[in-house]
């Protein structure tokens, strides 16, 4: 069991605005997430969930606490409040987040009768470079999505992932020829090929356990 180890999760997209009611984001689903926070509720850990935007109805959520988000200011804010009182054993930063928001904030709805919109973006902060600033010996579990990566240029992104952040462990994934494929990496090893979000979710869960 996991001795009511306190886990932290970020799951799903975030979204930037670009005007009063549009919005950018990603196709991530929340579903690795999910998989994980059921997991690690299994083995006796006390889960938190930090929720993109989408529909999860039907997802169970029982004994997990989820705290739903939609934009990229909001999952910052999240992150830091939760951190910051040092309760987590590990957080596994697994949401998709935006990696660029319009340089310029437009609080009213642009109008439909444009004929085009030139909209400047510049790059987001990379939260994930601040999940130790509170707490520098808190365990952290970074994703790095690469697309049609092959295993090589999965493990190469993978470790720079895991240099650049400072992370206990990276899981680098692809869904090459449409097939899941992930590996996890730490600072010697990788552990995998897996093939599908539960193994590497068993596998990730108790490797996190067993060290955090």
């Amino acid at each position: 069991m996991a001795t009511r180890k306190r886990i932290l999760i970020t799951a799903g997209p975030t979204w930037v605005a670009i005007d009063r009611v549009r919005v950018i984001s990603n196709e991530a689903s929340g579903e690795t997430g999910f998989i994980l926070a059921n997991k690690f509720r299994k083995l006796g850990a006390k889960v938190t969930l930090l929720l993109g935007p989408g529909n999860f109805c039907r997802a169970d959520q029982t004994g997990i606490q989820v705290i739903r988000f939609k934009y990229y200011s909001e999952l910052a804010q999240l992150l830091d409040k939760e951190l910051k009182n040092g309760k987590y054993a590990a957080v596994i930063h697994a949401a998709a987040v935006a990696d660029y928001a319009p340089k310029e904030i437009i609080h009213r709805k642009v109008s439909s009768q444009r004929r085009s919109w030139k909209i400047n973006l510049v790059p987001t902060k990379k939260l994930i470079k601040s999940l130790k600033i509170y707490q520098p010996d808190l365990f952290t579990v970074g994703f790095k999505f690469q697309p049609n990566a092959d295993k090589d240029k999965l493990i190469a992104k993978g470790r720079e992932l895991f240099e650049s952040a400072n992370l206990d462990l990276v899981v680098a994934n692809s869904n090459k020829s449409r097939g899941y494929q992930a590996y996890i990496l730490d600072g010697q090893n990788k552990y995998g090929p897996f093939l599908n979000k539960t193994k590497m979710a068993i596998y990730l869960s108790r490797l996190i356990l067993s060290r955090a």
